[in-house]
């Protein structure tokens, strides 16, 4: 080899040698995939769950990748949206109702899952609340255990209410348990129940006319992707009804519902922000106890009232951590 030539050679490898090296020793950036149920129903709750990454110390696109899959309001996408994630084999999967928690468990023993359920432990997600195991920690709803609370607040502010129209949806894993629920609650309170079955947005006119050809005299929301995308013509529909309702969060009366008993489901999407860092730090699901909300806010839509010609009681409005006027 002519010496020109050996020179060359060397002063290419010279070059190359450090690029490799670079390139081996970049560092990983985790992807966190997240499953939403609708782009309009989800963005604030999104950004909610972002901002509290920030403030972890977390910068998207940099330190960490966040692999979004909506279903653009088509609630029976979510499960196959989970299994996409999981095939992609993000290092952490966030699922954010009862259906997509379910699905998700259902795809993978292996990547962390970050949910939220009414009841993980009956839905078979986590041993415990305590003690989870496995691969699944998160957020329990505890929606079964202030189901009382929302009728007896309803039941509070509508004189001489004695039926109450319940929209649920069979196919969300936890509506049977919460139906279960109310009845025990209802029963206490002296209400009948009426069951008004949604399983998509072709169903709400049918509901709404089964309530008023029932006599239901106002309406229990247990809440669910469905209701909550489609929370505008839910409301409308209540109104135009002239049905008092009470709604799990309240998102529902800042869309035109009448009253919400519920966690701050901002808060719930900050909190799986912190799970999601402390798993990228290396704590394991299994050992991160499930977390239940602390504080639950009751937000009354006065105007709403006014135009259903209800009196809000005193002992209401001192209690209401909000009044939309």
């Amino acid at each position: 080899m002519r010496r020109r030539d050996f020179i060359t050679l060397l002063g290419s490898a010279a070059v190359g040698w450090p690029l490799a090296t670079f390139a081996q020793t970049q560092p990983k950036i985790p992807r966190v995939g997240l499953v939403l149920a609708s782009t309009r129903a989800s963005k604030h709750l999104l950004e909610a769950f972002r901002q509290a990454l920030r403030e972890l110390g977390h910068v998207e696109g940099q330190t960490i990748l966040l692999e979004i899959r909506w279903a653009e309001e088509r609630v029976e996408r979510l499960p196959e949206l989970v299994v996409e994630l999981v095939g992609l084999k993000v290092d952490v999967l966030v699922v954010l109702s009862g259906p997509a928690a379910v699905a998700a468990k259902n795809a993978t023993q292996t990547i962390p899952i970050v949910m939220a359920a009414n009841d993980p432990v009956g839905l078979g997600l986590v041993g415990s609340l305590s003690r989870p195991g496995g691969n699944v920690t998160g957020l329990s709803y505890l929606s079964e255990e202030i189901i009382a609370k929302r009728l007896e607040l309803l039941k509070e502010l509508v004189p001489g209410l004695a039926r109450i129209g319940v929209l649920r949806n069979s196919l969300v894993p936890g509506h049977p348990i919460l139906w279960k629920e109310t009845e025990v609650a209802a029963q206490r309170l002296g209400v009948a129940l009426e069951a008004l079955e949604l399983r998509g947005p072709e169903d709400f006119g049918a509901a709404f006319a089964t309530a008023k050809q029932r006599n239901a005299q106002a309406l229990l929301d247990f809440g669910d992707p469905l209701t909550f995308t489609y929370r505008s013509r839910i409301t409308a529909l209540a109104a135009s009804s002239r049905l008092p309702a009470m709604y799990a969060v309240r998102e529902y009366p800042d869309a035109g519902g009448l009253m919400s008993y519920g966690p701050s489901i901002v808060l719930l999407y900050r909190s799986f922000a912190t799970f999601v860092d402390k798993i990228l730090k290396g704590a394991k699901p299994a050992d991160l106890p499930v977390e239940q909300p602390t504080k639950f806010e009751l937000v009354i839509n006065v105007k709403v009232a006014k135009a259903l010609g209800l009196t809000v009681p005193p002992s209401l409005l001192v209690r209401a951590d909000e009044l939309i006027e």
